[in-house]
């Protein structure tokens, strides 16, 4: 196990929620074996966990009320290491605004360019099945790979 602490992304907090997504197994693994004694959430996968497991059309049946959605982002919480990240968020405000200018970054990307600027700013480890970190140099991340088809 490594000793950094890891900011999943959301992508890797939905997959660890919903036994049916495709990235399910491989997301069990790193928490498994491969998560760092620290686990954080940060505001933004917070809330993007609860609107995304609230969505009819991604969820299906499984689809969560927002008290279902709270209970579920509780539940993760109540694991050990794993809490809201306890840094000041606008720690990354400096970084975030820097990865912003330093080249032609798509609006999509932007949300990705916040979590990069945090984990770069206090010393975390991304973690995400998204290969789109690739482009955020000094970001210590740990690339989870998809299932195959």
């Amino acid at each position: 196990m490594s000793t950094t602490v890891d900011l999943p992304d959301l992508n890797v907090w939905l997959a660890l929620a919903c036994p049916d997504h495709s990235h399910h197994r491989q997301a069990l693994h790193y928490w498994e074996q491969q998560a760092a004694e620290q686990v954080l959430f940060c505001t933004v996968t917070a809330l993007g966990l609860v609107r995304l497991v609230g969505q009819p059309k991604l969820m299906g049946a499984a689809v969560k009320t927002a008290a279902e959605a709270s209970a579920l982002l509780d539940a993760f919480c109540q694991q050990p290491g794993v809490s809201k990240g306890s840094a000041d968020e606008h720690a990354g405000w400096e970084v975030f605004h820097q990865l912003l200018c330093s080249g032609e970054l798509p609006p999509r990307l932007c949300t990705d360019a916040y979590l990069a600027a945090l984990a770069i700013a206090n010393g975390w480890r991304l973690v995400s099945f998204d290969r789109d970190f690739e482009r955020f140099e000094g970001l210590e991340r740990l690339a989870l790979r998809g299932a195959r088809p």
